[in-house]
């Protein structure tokens, strides 16, 4: 996922974690969120270089996720690699999003694993990590109220997890050793355990990726769903990724007020 050091592509993008669980929390200050897309659906991207479709050369999984709500439906992709969790605000406030948010059918964040890349990189510890990744959650949170203010309406909103938030696969083995592979495990569960939590309190759905990129027990070898550069997904990750947003949405979608 893209990062802002280019050797170590960063996954995040956003305001202002080994999450495995499914959170449907539906209530928020504005009612459920019983949206129904449109025949010709439009579906907003905010985040990092994962959402944006970096080192891939393929369809990012935004406009996949859009495409099995409705045939005709788009993707507004908003994500620009190397942000963070910080940057949600200045994605929100673009003229894109004012332009499409007040007709927007669910909405898509990924962000955070930039902030925790530096830290990994640094071996900062638990501690640091925590505090970030609480930080991370607060600036996601924000952005929900802020992107249902402009919406006006009950909105479906959908926070995605990560399966690391640095480099993973072989990449990561060659490149990192034993107690690396440690820290950025732990990061990352700090992160989504904050989006998670993020997602709880705002009545957001939170989407894990980890289950589909690391398996049940976090065991398995995800260099076949990672580019060559082992940060960001490839073409069948990106197609894992748009298959487990829907899979977590697709009843709420489909329901009516």
């Amino acid at each position: 996922m893209a990062r802002r050091r280019v050797p170590r592509a960063a996954k995040a993008a956003g305001l202002a974690a080994s999450g495995t669980a499914l959170v449907l929390a539906l209530a928020s200050p504005l009612g459920p969120a019983t949206a129904t897309p449109s025949p010709a659906g439009t579906v907003v991207a905010l985040g990092d270089s994962v959402p944006a479709g970096s080192a891939c050369g393929c369809v990012p999984f935004p406009d996949l996720y859009a495409r099995m709500l409705a045939p005709t439906a788009t993707a507004v992709n908003l994500a620009l690699g190397g942000s963070t969790s910080a940057d949600l605000d200045e994605q929100l406030r673009s003229p894109a999003a004012r332009q499409a948010l007040p007709q927007v059918d669910a909405v898509l964040i990924m962000s955070g694993a930039n902030d925790m890349v530096p830290l990994v990189e640094e071996r900062s510890g638990e501690q640091t990590y925590r505090a970030t990744a609480q930080q991370v959650g607060a600036n996601v949170a924000a952005a929900i109220s802020a992107l249902r203010d402009l919406h006006g309406a009950p909105l479906p909103v959908l926070v995605l997890g990560y399966w690391n938030v640095a480099e993973d696969g072989q990449v990561a083995r060659d490149g990192t050793d034993a107690a690396g592979l440690a820290e950025a495990d732990v990061a990352t569960a700090y992160v989504n355990d904050a989006l998670r939590a993020a997602a709880r309190r705002s009545g957001a759905i939170y989407v894990p990726t980890y289950p589909a990129f690391r398996g049940p027990t976090g065991q398995a070898d995800p260099t076949d769903l990672l580019a060559g550069d082992g940060d960001h997904p490839n073409a069948r990750g990106h197609e894992l990724i748009a298959h487990a947003a829907y899979a977590s949405s697709k009843d709420l979608l489909r329901s009516t007020p």
